[in-house]
């Protein structure tokens, strides 16, 4: 999204593995210890402001930009918004249950695992019947939505998908993944993300899947 507007950013790693999304200093930035946040230095009222949750961040960045990739006209932005929503509300949380089950899980669960795969299976055909009937999510025209789905999808393998059993996902995903902003984005801390695909242990275990996800103390 950032590339897309052109705007200077700075990126501040948080190792998750590491726990550094319990710090107090990202938790006030984001409460829930998830990434991404951003802080806006220049917020709306001139002061520095900080966003977290990828589909605010993505409005609220549309919105700073005054970008078409939020649409003013109200229904091509309910249009966009809905299908933000269908991210937010399903693509985000099931195919992240689907990459649970299917590569992280300590023990195979053949229930979960099947839960998840065909649920993912149904939403692929959700977003599939809708790309054959516009070339974008929210028209023919590209925006926040595509932004916030694009990346789930890379990891479709991990949901027990195959994008050639999906025809106009593929042509959109094929799409997406061309755009210069999308390229570059891709490329941030290439250098420095681990991407051996290794099994989480030990203490990332836990800061990602375990105890070190609730709190010490609820003082």
């Amino acid at each position: 999204m950032l590339e897309e507007l052109t705007m200077p950013y700075e990126v501040i790693p948080i190792h998750i593995g590491k726990g550094e999304q319990f710090s107090e200093s990202f938790l006030e930035v984001s409460p829930n210890n998830k990434v991404p946040a951003i802080v806006d230095d220049e917020g709306p009222s001139g002061h520095p402001y900080s966003v977290f949750e990828s589909g605010a961040i993505l409005m609220y960045l549309a919105d700073k930009a005054k970008s078409s990739l939020l649409p003013t006209n109200p229904e091509k932005f309910y249009c966009v918004l809905q299908w933000l929503m269908f991210q937010m509300g399903s693509i985000g949380p099931m195919l992240g249950q689907a990459h649970h089950f299917r590569k992280y899980a300590p023990e195979k669960i053949p229930y979960a695992i099947d839960r998840y795969t065909n649920e993912a299976a149904r939403m692929y055909g959700v977003m599939d019947k809708r790309l054959g009937q516009e070339r974008y999510f929210a028209g023919d025209t590209y925006s926040i939505s595509d932004i916030a789905i694009y990346p789930w999808l890379r990891a479709y393998k991990w949901q027990g998908q195959d994008l050639k059993d999906w025809p106009n996902i593929q042509r959109w995903y094929s799409e997406v993944r061309a755009r210069p902003a999308v390229q570059k984005g891709l490329a941030v801390m290439t250098k420095t993300v681990d991407r051996s695909g290794d099994k989480p242990s030990g203490e990332r275990w836990e800061n990602l899947f375990g105890s070190g996800q609730f709190p010490k103390s609820r003082e």
